[in-house]
């Protein structure tokens, strides 16, 4: 399980970016609300779009759940 947060800002196109802990990319924690652990990202981006239904992996850290 890893801990996952979704970015408070929107991307250009409108996501809000999900990160897992230890990503290069993750926001400031002024910027991010912790989503809490998950298996997978799968679930933490469902957990996601409760928040901000245009929500997205990063793709970084979280590429199984990224779409272009």
């Amino acid at each position: 399980m890893a801990i996952y947060y979704i970015n408070k800002n929107e991307q250009n196109n409108g996501d809000h970016e999900v990160h897992k802990i230890g990503c290069s990319w993750l926001p400031d924690k002024e910027n991010r609300i912790e989503l809490g652990n998950f298996n997978n990202c799968y679930a933490a981006l469902s957990a996601a779009k409760e928040k901000f239904p245009q929500a997205n992996g990063c793709y970084h850290c979280s590429r199984e759940c990224y779409t272009s």
